[in-house]
């Protein structure tokens, strides 16, 4: 299981992730879908440690 609560990460000004919300399951699979820089590498950074 992964669970995290108002997970943030700021570059001086600029706001990668804020206040992420996220819980999975022990079998669940999840995606990140998005833009260029909006945050999915930084956030798997993040949960990653």
């Amino acid at each position: 299981m992964l669970r995290t609560k108002n997970l943030s990460k700021h570059y001086e000004k600029t706001v990668a992730v804020e206040n992420l919300n996220l819980n999975v399951r022990a079998g669940e699979i999840y995606g990140f879908l998005g833009p260029n820089g909006a945050g999915k590498t930084t956030t798997i950074r993040l949960l990653l440690g």
